[in-house]
């Protein structure tokens, strides 16, 4: 939802940026790769030793090279690949899961509870995206629902940012608004395949 409505201006905006780096010599699979990595370290550094709001910082300026590829992919001459779209399409897991195991670790860190609602959020959100590849298996489109990817992280991200600058109980809501949005999500997917198939 968030990412069909926003998406479009700011891939206007990124495409010079986006040809600058095609003409150093990057490739959309390079800059996702690159992008990734930084994520998964900085989320398994930063949060389990409690920098929450610089560590979120830094993952949302990294996270701009998922949208970097994807456009640079359409401008250069050879256009997304299927490689390509495999890799971001991995990779986004990949780093999805590592935001949240950054923070599991913190939370467990302290015998917070919080980390066991966290678990649903992480593995609801884990079923959302393979409700979605299983039934594009068998031909069915599987898109939407209530918290795509784009919905889950900022929600996510969001509330860790807002508690590392000591904003009370924001972080409690976050991962229980997570976990909530996420299992609409996969009844809503479930619901999908289910009138499709019936």
């Amino acid at each position: 939802m968030i990412s069909d409505i926003l998406k479009p201006a700011v891939v206007r905006l990124i495409s010079p940026t986006a040809r600058g780096l095609l003409r150093i010599g990057l490739t959309p699979n390079s800059v996702t790769t690159i992008g990734a990595l930084g994520v998964i370290t900085t989320s398994l550094v930063a949060y389990p030793n409690g920098h929450l709001f610089g560590g979120t910082v830094v993952i949302c300026c990294l996270a701009l090279s998922d949208l970097f590829d994807g456009t640079m992919a359409r401008l250069s001459q050879q256009g997304p690949s299927r490689w390509g779209g495999f890799l971001d399409s991995t990779i986004d897991r990949v780093t999805d899961s590592a935001i949240a195991m950054g923070l599991l670790i913190y939370l467990a860190q302290s015998n917070d509870p919080l980390s066991y609602v966290l678990l649903v959020s992480i593995v609801s959100g884990f079923l959302v995206s393979y409700i979605r590849a299983k039934a594009e298996s068998l031909q069915i489109e599987c898109k939407g629902g209530f918290a795509e990817r784009t919905e889950r992280l900022v929600i996510l991200l969001t509330a860790i940012g807002f508690a590392g600058l000591g904003v009370e109980y924001i972080l409690s809501i976050g991962v229980w608004a997570l976990a909530v949005a996420s299992v609409v999500t996969v009844l809503q997917r479930l619901r999908i395949v289910w009138k499709a198939t019936s």
